[in-house]
């Protein structure tokens, strides 16, 4: 059998965010990655959904001149987008004990991200960052 190898691109992201890459925390600060960001079609705004049967969060692109825009801010990270979404928090009264990553974060064919809280999980690196505060 012949074999059909392809070549896998290194390129200059790293591995762990070469994916789609979204946490939450408990102010509601949604993060992505620049990756993520740019895979959405890199948005000056997002408008939030929220699917309550199915206990989803959806960001659909959109303009900053739109009704219910939230800007889509510089986070701390490089390169990386956040959408503060407190409001969605408040109102729809989620708890988040800690900071949640999305693994299974997804685009549907609208072009919304889909971020389903009842899959997500602890974000190892809050979770750590939260014992080193506590010891």
């Amino acid at each position: 059998m012949r074999a059909e190898w392809i070549e896998i691109k290194r390129g200059d992201v790293q591995p762990q965010y070469a994916g789609i890459y979204v946490t939450m925390n408990a102010k509601g600060h949604i993060v992505m990655s620049k990756v993520t960001y740019n895979i959405v079609g890199a948005p000056e705004a997002f408008q939030i959904l929220y699917d309550r049967a199915n206990n989803r969060i959806g960001l659909k692109p959109t303009h900053k001149s739109m009704r219910n825009a939230y800007p889509a801010l510089v986070s701390s990270r490089a390169g990386a987008k956040m959408v503060k979404a407190y409001r969605l928090i408040a109102e729809q009264r989620i708890d988040l004990p800690h900071t949640l990553r999305f693994y299974d974060a997804d685009i549907d064919e609208s072009g919304i991200l889909i971020l389903d809280l009842r899959t997500a999980k602890p974000c190892p690196r809050a979770m750590a960052k939260k014992k080193k505060v506590n010891s």
